[in-house]
């Protein structure tokens, strides 16, 4: 069977997730008359992870070194699609924002691009601040968040994919990239405004805003310290 497009999940650790994720995509992909797949790229996980995603029907792969960039770069190798869409083992995408990315691509209006977000579970007025300074962020300067980004497979190789320099903010590097490929067609990298993806607040809620602000400040100031790893454990850190 010819698969038009596919769902690459990087997954680390992620069993409490992926389950409402994964349902989420099929629902998603349902309502599309195109033929998809779900890769999950199992980024060393020492929990069920991979178990679970098989039983939940996605083809998995397996990819030894833990970051962000290399499951997302491994699973991507791995896909069959023409159209490939990134999402995140904590979030949720529907029909309506599934349908409006391939439109997108299908069309030719843009090259690749994300969505706006939206966070699943109530937060403090200050977080909410964070994360509207953020969508204002990504709208004005089409940079995607790494939750959600879809692109053509041919323009995806074209840049090499995901940046394996830095262990954060892959997706800046990434948006960019596309953004330079497109614009020589005339084919902007697009942010959806119309279907929020909905994503995971835990991050919001493991760190205190004056850390976030801190990663926020790094990653603006002193972004060659996203090229290592012990400066990057917003990403990777989990509390126990």
């Amino acid at each position: 069977m010819n698969v038009d497009y596919s769902i690459v999940i990087p997954a680390y650790n992620e069993a409490a997730w992926l389950p409402q994720t994964i349902a989420a995509v099929n629902v998603a992909m349902s309502e599309h008359s195109l033929v998809g797949e779900i890769v999950v790229c199992n980024n060393n996980s020492t929990d069920a992870t991979g178990a679970l995603a098989e039983e939940l029907g996605a083809r998995v792969v397996f990819e030894p070194y833990n970051q962000i960039s290399r499951a997302r770069n491994t699973g991507a190798r791995h896909a069959k699609g023409k159209y490939l869409v990134f999402v995140d083992a904590d979030t949720l995408i529907s029909a309506g924002l599934l349908n409006e990315a391939l439109h997108r691509l299908q069309s030719g209006q843009c090259c690749g691009g994300g969505s706006v977000i939206e966070l699943d579970d109530e937060v403090t007025p200050a977080i909410r601040r964070v994360v509207t300074g953020w969508t204002w962020l990504s709208v004005k300067y089409r940079l995607a968040a790494g939750c959600f980004v879809f692109c053509l497979r041919e323009d995806f190789e074209a840049v090499g994919g995901f940046s394996e320099s830095v262990y954060a903010s892959e997706e800046i590097w990434f948006s960019r990239a596309l953004h330079r490929l497109g614009k020589k067609r005339n084919q902007p990298f697009c942010i959806i405004t119309d279907y929020p993806v909905l994503s995971s607040g835990r991050k919001m809620t493991w760190f205190s805003v004056p850390k976030q602000i801190a990663v926020l400040a790094m990653l603006l100031l002193f972004p060659l310290l996203l090229r290592y790893r012990r400066f990057c454990g917003f990403w990777y850190n989990r509390p126990q």
